[in-house]
């Protein structure tokens, strides 16, 4: 099982390839979401005069679409996933990579269940319950069988969660020859068709500008350093005649 993980993860690195960098005005169109959202956020930490311009430039270049990828493509809503050929191709590598850990799992299991069906490997040294015998003796019909002997198929289930930390060892953190991708896999695989519809889709940024856009309109200003002097006195447990009294003070003396 180590040398087909290490094998799998051989294969696996070979034929995935490399993320493909996302276009300029695609990174500027969600840039530009977050810059805008963080001046709704913070909105008092600029002036006033500085908030308005960022205010009026954001809310014009959100209605003409000026930070849009595709500008001409504004009023048609969001685009059909099965034309678009950049989802399609991604759709296509998701596919590869489920194929690449499914079918080795698969002939795995079948290899054992052929060859080593109804097999006793190992005892564990140290007492179990009668109920650990659904798990350590998958495939043996013995009701009176000791808990701690382990079926064939059994200890390949044992091994498959149990050596992601030999994997990590030999290949990385990153490694692919742990069989836990392989059972999430077949687990979303068998999804029900609901759930997986429940995975977003391609947005219409166009609308979520417009959103942004009413929000930003919608903003009452409040500069956080209004009336900050006094704020700052009374924290401190003064007042205003106090500072103006030790001023006063203060002058005095360099006159004296």
């Amino acid at each position: 099982m180590i040398l087909v993980g290490v094998l799998r993860h051989q294969l696996t690195v070979l034929f995935t390839k490399k993320p493909k960098q996302s276009p300029t005005k695609a990174m500027r169109q969600g840039n530009m979401m977050l810059r805008a959202g963080t001046l709704i956020e913070h909105a008092g930490h600029v002036p006033q005069n500085s908030f308005e311009e960022r205010r009026v430039a954001f809310c014009k270049a959100f209605e003409d679409g000026e930070y849009l990828e595709n500008k001409e493509n504004k009023d048609k809503g969001a685009p059909n996933p099965m034309s678009d050929p950049k989802a399609m191709e991604s759709m296509l590598d998701g596919v590869k990579g489920q194929m690449m850990t499914i079918v080795p799992q698969t002939i795995i299991m079948g290899w054992i269940q052929y060859f080593f069906s109804g097999f006793i490997l190992i005892k564990i040294p140290f007492p179990l319950g009668m109920s650990f015998k659904s798990m350590l003796q998958s495939g043996i019909n013995t009701p009176y069988m000791d808990a701690t002997w382990v079926s064939s198929l059994s200890w390949y289930f044992l091994n498959l969660f149990g050596l992601g930390g030999i994997f990590t060892l030999i290949l990385g953190a990153n490694s692919t020859g742990s069989g836990l991708q392989d059972m999430q896999a077949m687990s979303s695989m068998g999804m029900p068709q609901q759930q997986q519809q429940q995975q977003p889709g391609p947005q219409d940024y166009h609308k979520l500008f417009l959103g942004i856009k009413e929000n930003l309109e919608l903003v009452h200003y409040q500069w956080d350093l209004e009336d900050v002097e006094n704020r700052v006195l009374k924290m401190y447990g003064k007042k205003n005649h106090d500072l103006g009294d030790s001023a006063s003070q203060l002058n005095s003396k360099k006159r004296a």
